[in-house]
């Protein structure tokens, strides 16, 4: 698919292509159309969307801060910190996690200069101006830019002499080990031949002062600000590093920047081209809420996050924005859930499972663990939905389905279990495992709001089909009193009014404290002892400790 430039609903200069790492990643959940957009810095929605944030939601942006603090401008790490908590634009779990991450960093750091000094190589001191290299011709190419710029976010280092570069790459939990070759060796080839630069917002990145020296060695080092894990993931000389950038960078950033393929999905919350684009679908006020006081960036929002959100508005900014976890080891119904969830993934994009021999081993399980495991996954084999299924019907395993409400300018995520065409309709099918029979007591689309989400969603044309022959069903795993393997499979209509309303109901009095939150104030309870940032949430401590 070919890449419209300017896109609809746009404006801007395209001449400028800047690049930056994440975009290397080629993230199947991604955009490759708004990856592409992206990388014209310049280009800007029309009218201009708003921006504003109540609270910050980028996790490494006060780290940043406070790192700039202490290695740029001299400032003691306990008084940069105790900044950080004074100001009101954090959340107060934030600065808790900041002031971990900053000094696992720090050691991290110590770590390796150590090790550099133990290898004999010059120590490196910070460096204040971002590199970035810089392509300028003088008439456009046949992308119509005429200046390229290659960036790389994180922290430099280099050597008195400027002989070594170093380039940190931050992460927020434990190390990224899943950085594609492409992504470490852009890394090293910025760290190689960019030049001190620094950036305004809407304009190129202009010269600032620094050493222009160029390097003959650069090393790439990962850690992770949660966990304190830090890695070497490159540490080449200049001609190797040229030599990797033609073999693994070059390629995936001349794909990346000519894309015109689309893949709707939360990175719409970050494109100056939604409002022209002609996906997602629109439902307008489908969420049935009013917006909030105060124009705001945009968001995207699934059923998961409404429940957590409405569990403890605090556990949903750290965990669910900030993505901030503990490391804690999950419970085993968590990782059972998902050793089950992935075997029937495997298995499903074979056809129906039924008559699959079941695994000796499951990822993430212990041997005790793995009888309950099993018995569920025979439970679904007795009826597996894909049986008997006709061969030119469509099956899609956990595709991401996705809806924009340009009222409240928030996409709607939802991800399926099983997604499956049957007589021109589509069926939604959700799998869960539980430990006891279920939902007794409570109406279903109260007890699984994802439920309630699929029937706005395909109510309003999504995934498409025949609205007629459109079905949700639920699929409950389940041991009963003895221990016996058990299944419950509800049907639920998306077209039925009453039905309809209900999940509008359901829906609504989930996303309207979300809608208009500001604060993510904690509401401590019962949830708090198996909470993934209780660590940095003295309310949640504090309720736990109390008599």
């Amino acid at each position: 698919m070919s890449l419209p430039l300017p896109p609809p609903g746009t404006n801007g200069d395209i001449r400028l292509i800047r690049t930056s790492l994440p975009l290397l990643r080629e993230d199947p959940q991604e955009c490759p159309r708004g990856n592409a957009l992206r990388a014209r810095a310049l280009l800007r929605q029309v009218p201009p969307r708003p921006r504003g944030k109540p609270v910050e939601d980028f996790a490494l942006g006060p780290v940043m801060s406070v790192l700039d603090s202490v290695e740029h401008e001299g400032e003691d790490v306990d008084s940069s910190l105790a900044r950080i908590l004074r100001n009101q634009k954090y959340h107060t779990g934030h600065s808790s996690w900041v002031e971990s991450a900053v000094r696992s960093y720090l050691l991290a750091r110590t770590a390796r200069e150590a090790e550099r000094h133990l290898l004999g190589r010059p120590p490196t001191l910070p460096v204040r101006a971002q590199w970035t290299a810089i392509t300028q011709i003088e008439s456009p190419d046949t992308r119509g830019a005429i200046r390229y710029e290659r960036t790389a976010w994180g922290r430099r280092y280099a050597s008195a002499d400027g002989t070594e570069r170093e380039l940190w790459l931050l992460s927020v939990n434990s190390l990224k080990g899943d950085r594609p070759p492409a992504e470490i060796t852009e890394a090293a080839a910025v760290a190689a031949t960019g030049i001190p630069s620094q950036s305004a917002f809407h304009d190129i990145f202009r010269p600032a002062p620094g050493s222009t020296v160029h390097p003959q060695r650069v090393r790439v080092v990962g850690v992770g600000c949660g966990s304190g894990e830090h890695e070497v993931l490159a540490d080449w000389d200049t001609a190797e590093v040229e030599r990797r950038f033609v073999e693994d960078a070059q390629p995936v950033l001349r794909r990346v920047i000519e894309d015109g393929r689309l893949n709707p999905g939360s990175s719409c919350t970050r494109c100056e081209g939604l409002v022209g684009c002609e996906q997602p679908p629109r439902a307008p006020g489908v969420l049935g809420v009013p917006g909030p006081r105060r124009p705001r960036i945009r968001r995207s929002v699934s059923a998961s996050d409404l429940r957590v959100h409405a569990r403890c508005p605090a556990q949903f900014h750290l965990t669910r924005a900030l993505h901030l976890k503990s490391g804690d080891p999950e419970s085993e119904p968590v990782r059972r859930g998902r050793a089950v969830d992935q075997w029937l993934n495997l298995r499903h994009e074979d056809g129906c499972c039924r008559t699959v021999p079941l695994p000796d081993v499951l990822p993430g399980l212990s041997p005790s663990e793995l009888p309950t495991a099993l018995t569920l996954l025979m439970e679904h084999q007795r009826a597996c939905p894909l049986d008997g299924l006709p061969s030119d019907e469509v099956v899609r395993i956990q595709p991401r389905l996705t809806m924009y409400d340009p009222e409240l300018d928030v996409v709607l995520i939802a991800d399926p279990d099983l997604l499956y065409t049957r007589s021109g309709g589509w069926v939604w099918h959700e799998t869960k495992t539980a430990a006891k029979p279920p939902w007794e007591g409570r109406a279903l689309l109260e007890t699984y709001p994802q439920l309630a989400f699929a029937v706005l969603m395909m109510s309003a044309g999504v995934p498409g089909g025949d609205p007629r022959r459109s079905l949700i069903e639920l699929e409950v795993l389940y041991l009963d009193a003895e221990g016996t393997g058990r299944s419950r499979c509800e049907e639920i209509d998306p077209g039925d009014p009453d039905t309809l309303s209900e999940a509008r109901r359901v829906i609504a009095a989930l996303a309207g404290p979300w809608a208009v939150d500001e604060t993510y104030a904690p509401t401590p309870g019962s949830h708090c002892a198996v909470c993934d940032v209780l660590r940095h949430c003295a309310a949640g401590r504090a309720h736990l400790e109390a008599p």
